[in-house]
């Protein structure tokens, strides 16, 4: 960061144009030059003397200080700091912090400043000059928005790796898309466009912002995300104002791979016997996070023989989940708890008859076992017809932003 200049007059060579042989002659220019001050801290950070540490562990504030040279006096001060102030327990190893010294009228060096680096948006600076105080400094976040294309070869988080793109923007695109593609089915050759906000602290990136628009190619065709806001009402919709959130997610967990299908002609891999299998067996390592598919109650949660620890969810008048197997629960989940979509509600397990770690996933509707993975899911409101004029304004312009 820059701060107020600091001038001076410069000497300027002026050519003597009425001898070409004489030699350039040097004379002082009116004009001054001014040199820019930096600031970092809060404070002209070129006229001390920095060091730069790191904490150590088991390092204390007041063993820091005085190893850097202050006084009893100043340690003292710094104890009757209240932890609003600054609370020392959240000096963490590894941590960067700062010395800050200048010289008084004897030439002797002192210490004025500690500054700790929080993070590399905050620090905390303590003043050790004159009175002892503590002064925290916060840099501002910048935003510059990108455009930004990838084909995915493998996953999604190795297409943003492969094209020097944030990999949080696979996570973000993952929720975005969460109602209408499944990731785990990817093709190789499926593609990505994708029209975002960085942020950063001064030249440093700290992560993205928003994803305004998005163009997925998966299974031939273009699946495309718009956000939009209106009436306190904020979501990601298609070209035709239609809500990419559905009524459930296509699956309650990140798995493996489906090592069993819907069927009514399975031979159980236990009992030896053919029965039906009316759910989705999710392959996937034990404890892995199971989460509701959609808003609910919990109308059971119970050893269920061989369903092993078993939740069910009723969503409304149609439809009911269930889920097997499970390890444990969620901590305090309770009957006649409501749920929300996406709420962690048990972790995957063995318990029951099975042979190995999994979720055996169940869908009803209308009390009728069927397919989870052919199952039809109602999207959530549209755009309003009254906001429709703005809706296609925003999306022409960022389908404008989109096109490479």
């Amino acid at each position: 960061m820059l701060g107020f200049a600091s001038c001076k007059k410069e000497a300027t060579p002026i050519n003597n144009t009425a001898n070409a042989s004489a030699s350039t002659i040097t004379q002082t220019s009116q004009e001054p030059v001014c040199e820019p001050i930096r600031i970092e801290f809060g404070l002209p950070i070129d006229s001390y003397r920095v060091d730069t540490f790191t904490v150590q562990n088991g390092e204390t504030l007041g063993k820091m200080l005085s190893n850097l040279g202050a006084t009893k006096k100043q340690i003292n001060s710094i104890n009757l700091l209240s932890t609003e102030d600054f609370d020392v327990r959240t000096i963490r190893a590894g941590k960067t912090y700062y010395a800050l010294y200048q010289k008084d009228t004897a030439g002797v060096e002192n210490l004025e400043y500690y500054i700790y680096q929080a993070s590399i948006q905050e620090s905390v600076v303590l003043h050790l000059r004159d009175s002892v105080h503590v002064e925290r400094q916060v840099k501002e976040i910048t935003h510059h928005n990108r455009s930004a294309q990838a084909t995915i070869e493998s996953s999604l988080w190795n297409a943003m790796a492969d094209n020097n793109l944030p990999v949080e923007l696979a996570l973000e695109l993952s929720e975005i898309y969460a109602w209408t593609i499944d990731f785990f089915g990817l093709q190789k050759g499926d593609s990505i466009r994708v029209y975002y906000d960085e942020q950063y602290v001064d030249t440093t990136r700290i992560g993205i912002g928003r994803i305004y628009a998005a163009h997925f190619y998966h299974a031939k065709k273009w699946q495309e995300a718009y956000w939009y806001e209106y009436d306190n009402t904020h979501n990601y919709f298609d070209e035709e104002g239609n809500s990419l959130r559905k009524a459930f997610l296509k699956a309650p967990l990140n798995y493996k791979r489906i090592s069993s299908g819907f069927t009514y002609a399975r031979k159980h891999p236990i009992y030896k016997t053919v029965r039906p299998h009316t759910g989705v067996d999710y392959a996937a390592p034990t404890g892995t996070p199971v989460v509701t598919i959609g808003d609910g109650v919990v109308t059971m949660k119970e050893y269920k023989g061989g369903g092993g620890n078993t939740v069910k969810i009723k969503h409304n008048s149609t439809y009911t989940t269930g889920y097997l197997h499970l390890s444990k629960y969620a901590k305090d989940l309770k009957v006649g708890q409501h749920v929300k979509q996406g709420e962690v509600i048990g972790y995957v397990g063995s318990t029951g008859a099975s042979t190995g770690p999994h979720l055996d996933f169940r869908v009803w509707k209308n009390g009728t076992p069927i397919d989870p993975l052919k199952m039809d899911s109602p999207p959530a409101e549209p755009i309003p017809a009254a906001q429709k004029d703005s809706f296609n304004t925003i999306v022409a312009d960022y389908k404008s932003k989109l096109k490479f």
